[in-house]
């Protein structure tokens, strides 16, 4: 069973409009916690319900984590100020399966930027980030000081590369073929992702984004449909994810 900590706000950023940027004070989650796993956090006001927030990075016994306001509870949350007490369920779910130093290729769009940063760190990574305008560019200095080949790309064409991350990636892949293939997004830019991974026989690791109730595997809020032989066609996000090789997913 998951433990609930009481964790301590230490830093409070705002990245760019309405998405914010935390660290907490977590030693037991920091210790235990993998690359492209969770928190459950609750937020407070009147809703009851955690919400599902990535881990962006680790410390000796911080771990940071940024997210959107979307609603009543995350909007709670944002409201928190140094010093006050976060209340956590966590790591939660099954993570990416990073190899250090492995040659890579790291996808991101928008929020799901943000559990990337330590695959970046840890793999000698090309490392794509997309965004709808030059306004919602987030982490790009940290990105860069993870990672020495770094291309932002905006939809609009404000800043960087013009266009999809996918298609700058698609490009790329044109004349280097990588190890491994790590991304999270919306699912538009996951079934892109997927769609050429297989199509170039690159292996692919995926991080689901996906409506959760419970986060601990004891509701069906957050079933995807899978394809995996001896296991269940459909399977629970939270704890059988958030990441999938990409080949077992069906979107």
């Amino acid at each position: 069973m998951k433990k609930t900590y009481k964790c301590e706000l230490i830093k409070k950023d705002e990245l760019c409009s309405g998405v914010y940027d935390f660290t907490v004070e977590a030693p037991e989650i920091a210790k235990a916690a993998e690359t492209g796993q969770f928190l459950h956090i609750l937020c407070g006001g009147k809703s009851y319900l955690r919400r599902p927030i990535s881990i962006c990075d680790t410390g000796e016994t911080t771990v940071r984590f940024a997210f959107q306001v979307k609603g009543e509870g995350t909007k709670e949350l944002s409201n928190c100020e140094i010093g006050d007490k976060i209340d956590i369920l966590g790591p939660v779910g099954h993570g990416f399966d990073v190899k250090e130093g492995q040659d890579a290729v790291v996808i991101g769009g928008g929020i799901g930027v943000f559990p990337l940063l330590k695959i970046a760190r840890a793999t000698d990574s090309k490392v794509f980030l997309g965004f709808r305008t030059k306004d919602l560019v987030t982490m790009e200095d940290d990105f860069r000081a993870a990672s020495d080949d770094v291309t932002i790309c905006t939809d609009d064409g404000s800043y960087g590369y013009n266009g999809f991350a996918v298609a700058a990636m698609g490009e790329y892949l044109t004349e280097h073929k990588p190890d491994m293939i790590y991304c999270c997004g919306p699912t538009p830019m996951l079934k892109v992702v997927k769609q050429i991974a297989e199509h170039m026989d690159i292996p692919c690791q995926l991080s689901l984004e996906q409506r959760m109730g419970c986060g601990i595997g004891a509701c069906l809020t957050c079933v995807c449909e899978t394809k995996h032989e001896g296991m269940a066609k459909y399977q629970q996000v939270c704890s059988c994810g958030p990441v999938f090789d990409a080949r077992e997913v069906v979107l």
